[in-house]
């Protein structure tokens, strides 16, 4: 039986319009001081708003360093504000505010989660490691997805801080989409090492399970800040590798090949581009899982707020086209009536 909501939450971001005055519970992150142009007006507080439906640019103008002291680090405060429009796009003012006392609020509003069964699909990457018929690849997936340690990060991790699968077992929903997305891929090219693929798909991002933090706001750890996921993950598959006995070298070498290769590009944070068909193959599987979520989750919010387009995207450089109405399906359209 659900939990029974202490209060009433107040509007979900998803749903604030501009014009709205409104009061809810909302976490608090991103809090930071910066200064007016006019120097003598001193400074005002710019953060973010977020609830499990999404997340909005907030300001508070006047007594900002009090604001930045509660706020230093996140927390759920109670809000009293009002949705302006600056530069095109949603903005809140925020007039009031105080921090909420723990009986006033569920963890679970402010934390999204992924929408496909997390036992299932956990369950699908077991299938895909009992499939491997490679006795030094096997080895060395049973020897992370056997620890019950790293299946329950694995249960929580989101994908991302931001960018795509940032949510509670996105990480989880990313590793299956890819693996289900190679499928098709290797019944098309048999020359594919099949058992290397599926292996670099299970193991290339566990890395973010140490440079993310699956805290009520997800955020870097300081190995995260100074390694980053992609040589966190060829690190740690190299110390499994080592205590493996018999372990072919060049197995090793090409298999962390595509854990430090599967962002493609130096400029995307790969230390090195695909050199191997399996090293391609995983970066344009991956890359076509990021970026397709990415978009979804853009166009899902303009469409919860009956928008035609989203707001721009700074790192896409461009808005995104999210239709009308009149392209939904019967469900979908019965599901916005």
């Amino acid at each position: 039986m659900a939990e029974a909501r202490p209060v009433e939450k107040g509007p979900w971001i998803e749903d604030l319009e501009i014009g709205d005055h409104f009061v809810g519970y909302y976490l608090a992150v991103d809090a930071r001081l910066e200064r007016f142009r006019d120097p003598e007006r001193g400074h005002f507080l710019r953060l973010r708003l977020v609830d499990r439906t999404g997340s909005l640019e907030a300001r508070v103008w006047e007594e900002a360093e009090e604001a930045a002291a509660l706020l230093e680090t996140p927390r759920v405060i109670k809000v009293e504000g009002e949705v302006e429009s600056f530069q095109g796009q949603r903005q809140v003012r925020i007039l009031r505010y105080r921090a909420a006392r723990q009986d006033e609020v569920l963890l679970e509003d402010f934390i999204r989660t992924t929408r496909r069964d997390r036992a299932a699909m956990l369950a699908a990457l077991d299938e895909a490691v009992a499939s491997i018929e490679n006795p030094h690849l096997a080895a060395l997936l049973r020897a992370f997805y056997d620890d019950p340690d790293f299946r329950a990060r694995l249960m929580e991790a989101p994908a991302a801080k931001r960018i795509h699968h940032a949510y509670r077992g996105g990480l989880l929903e990313h590793l299956y989409e890819v693996l289900r997305l190679a499928e098709p891929l290797m019944e098309l090219y048999p020359e594919l090492d099949r058992d290397l693929l599926v292996t670099g798909i299970l193991l290339h991002d566990i890395g973010k399970l140490e440079e993310l933090t699956p805290d009520l706001e997800t955020d870097y750890t300081d190995r995260g800040r100074l390694l980053g996921h992609v040589v966190i993950g060829s690190e740690r598959v190299g110390e499994i590798i080592r205590r493996l006995e018999g372990f072919p070298e060049e197995l090793a070498l090409r298999l962390q090949h595509m854990i430090l290769a599967h962002h493609g590009r130096y400029k995307w944070g790969s230390p090195r581009r695909p050199k191997t068909l399996e090293a391609v193959a995983l970066h344009h599987l991956e890359n076509l899982d990021t970026q397709v979520n990415r978009f979804r989750e853009l166009l899902e919010a303009a469409r919860a707020r009956g928008l035609a387009w989203t707001d721009y995207d700074r790192l896409l450089g461009r808005s995104l086209y999210a239709g009308d109405g009149t392209d939904l399906s019967a469900e979908e359209r019965g599901q916005a009536e």
